[in-house]
């Protein structure tokens, strides 16, 4: 047999230069809270001990969505049910999505009718998809939009306007946050935000924190792990969804994920830290879903 020596020489010197490359530019790292450069196995590890996962993102970056999918297989492998649930489909299209994951309606039907999110054939659809084709429940969490913005526009005493069908759709009445935490604060026009915010902006926050809580809870059974998709925002430093989780149930075993975006990832920067149980750093070069 006659080895040609020069094509595998150059395949193993463009193997060599592909690994320098990696090396110099990796697509991420991972951290923990504390800063400390951890491993995607680690990550597994914990989440698969946990009752729940908060997978925060950030909507646009294409890393976070891979580790989604990556994840999710691997807690798939493991011996503990599996609940999915997401900040991108809302309750009252939770019939819609059961009945395209049962294979009652098309994927056109579906697509059509559940109000998906423009980067849902990208960034969303892989988690779908898996679902459906391992019969995975996979639960719609988010509050309706309408009544978000009803909240925004006119305050959370809107909510008692509703009748009982609207009801089924949002956190039970009335939705009680602690008005000093961060998140919020900073949306009432305090901290960071401030000057810019107001007390409906953060009740809006609010009332989605609380009826995605609110779903993750509903449905998941004892020893199930309950694996949940959201904006970062959504979950960072322990509070949002985590905050109403625990108000409910205080010995909740819950792991945060968060991502974020700097120049340089050789390290996380201090602002990041404390921030969720593992990080996700990705270059801010890192090109975006849309």
């Amino acid at each position: 047999m006659r080895i040609h020596t020069g094509l595998c020489t150059g395949f193993l010197l463009l193997s060599a230069v592909s690994m320098q490359l990696y090396a110099r530019k990796p697509a991420y790292r991972l951290y923990t809270g504390e800063g400390r450069k951890t491993t995607f196995e680690k990550l597994i590890d914990s989440a698969a001990d946990a009752d729940v996962v908060l997978f925060g993102e950030q909507h646009d970056n294409p890393i976070a969505h891979w580790l989604q999918v990556e994840l999710l297989r691997s807690l798939y492998e493991g011996d503990r049910p599996l609940v999915l649930g997401a900040e991108m489909f809302e309750a009252d299209n939770q019939l819609i999505l059961d009945e395209y994951l049962s294979g009652l309606i098309s994927e056109e039907r579906f697509e059509e009718e559940a109000r998906i999110w423009n980067n849902y054939e990208t960034d969303y659809k892989p988690l779908v998809e898996f679902a459906k084709e391992r019969g995975l429940v996979f639960i719609a969490t988010n509050i309706p939009r309408r009544y978000a913005n009803a909240v925004f526009k006119q305050g959370m005493g809107i909510l008692d306007s509703l009748g009982a069908e609207a009801r089924k759709y949002i956190a039970p009445l009335p939705v009680e946050y602690d008005t000093t935490l961060p998140a919020y604060s900073d949306l009432r026009g305090g901290g960071g935000m401030a000057g810019h915010g107001s007390p409906n902006l953060a009740d809006a926050q609010a009332v989605k924190d609380a009826t995605m809580a609110h779903f993750i809870l509903e449905n998941r059974d004892r020893g199930e792990l309950f694996l949940h998709f959201n904006g970062s925002y959504h979950s960072d430093h322990y509070q949002s969804i985590n905050w109403f989780l625990k108000r409910s149930e205080p010995a909740l075993r819950i792991v945060t994920i968060s991502t974020v975006s700097q120049d340089d990832i050789g390290s996380l920067e201090e602002e990041y830290r404390g921030q969720a149980d593992f990080i996700i750093c990705v270059p801010s070069a890192m090109t975006k879903t849309y």
